[in-house]
C-alpha cells in the first residue's frame, strides 16, 4: 500500500502545485513551442531574457518512505542554469552550470553539457549532460551524470533518466521511460517504466508509472511551469 507523504513534504508540494498554478495563469513572459517540452527552452529564450522552469515530482512507493524531488532551471541564450534536491541523493542539493547548444532541422537536437556540484549526504563533484531529439512528433531525452564523490570514491556511480515518448496531440503524448539511480532503496540496476504527460501553454506534467506488474512497482507525478 502506498504510504503517504510526510506533513512537511505535503506542505511543500501543495505550496509548489499553487506556485506552478499561479505562475501558469499569469500573463505570458515569452511564447511556448507546440508540443510545450521543456527541451526546447533555448528555442523560446532571447538572448537578454531568462527563461525559468520551476518544477516538482513526488515519488510515491508502496513499501519505503515517499519524498518530494524539487527542480529549477534558468535559461539566457546559450547560458543554462540548474538546482536539484533529492535528485541524486536523498537529502542532498546539486547546482550545475551548462550551455546549449541546438541544431539540425528535419531531427531537432538539443544539447547542454553541465558541471557540478553535490552538497549533503553526498558530495561530489557531477560532470552532466542534458540531450533531446525531435523528430515530428517522437521525442527521446536523456540526462546522464557521473556523480563523483569526494568523501569515497568507492561511492562513486552513473546516474541516468531516459525518455521515449510520442506526441498524439500538440499537447498529449505517451510513452516509456528509464532510470538509474540511488536515491532510493533498489535492488534493479535499471528501472522501466510508461509514462503520460501534457503540456498547456506554461503548465507541463507528467505522471510515471515504474515496474508496473513487480512488487516495488511505484508512481512519480511530476508538475512543471515556465515563466
Amino acid at each position: 500500500m502506498i504510504t503517504a507523504l510526510t506533513k512537511r513534504e505535503t506542505r511543500a508540494f501543495s505550496s509548489t502545485c499553487v506556485l506552478l498554478v499561479g505562475l501558469w495563469l499569469a500573463p505570458p513572459a515569452a511564447a511556448q513551442s507546440p508540443n510545450g517540452s521543456a527541451a526546447n527552452a533555448t528555442d523560446t529564450t532571447s538572448e537578454s531574457n531568462w527563461s525559468v522552469l520551476a518544477s516538482a515530482a513526488a515519488y510515491f512507493f508502496r513499501d519505503q518512505p515517499n519524498y518530494l524531488q524539487p527542480t529549477i532551471t534558468a535559461d539566457r541564450g546559450a547560458v543554462h542554469l540548474e538546482a536539484r534536491y533529492n535528485y541524486e541523493d536523498r537529502q542532498s542539493t546539486s547546482a550545475f552550470v551548462g550551455w546549449n547548444l541546438g541544431f539540425g532541422e528535419t531531427v531537432k537536437v538539443e544539447l547542454t553539457p553541465m558541471i557540478g556540484g553535490l552538497f549533503g549526504s553526498t558530495t561530489g563533484v557531477v560532470p552532466a549532460f542534458e540531450l533531446d531529439l525531435t523528430w515530428r512528433r517522437i521525442e527521446a531525452s536523456v540526462e546522464g551524470e557521473l556523480v563523483l564523490d569526494v568523501r569515497d570514491a568507492h561511492n562513486s556511480f552513473v546516474y541516468n533518466w531516459s525518455e521515449l515518448s510520442l506526441w498524439a496531440t500538440d499537447w498529449l503524448r505517451a510513452g516509456i521511460v528509464t532510470q538509474r539511480t540511488r536515491a532510493y532503496q533498489t535492488a534493479r540496476e535499471l528501472e522501466v517504466g510508461v509514462l503520460a504527460g501534457t503540456a498547456l501553454s506554461r503548465f507541463e506534467g507528467t505522471v510515471y508509472f515504474f515496474n508496473p506488474g513487480a512488487s516495488d512497482r511505484f508512481v512519480v507525478i511530476a508538475l512543471g511551469v515556465r515563466f
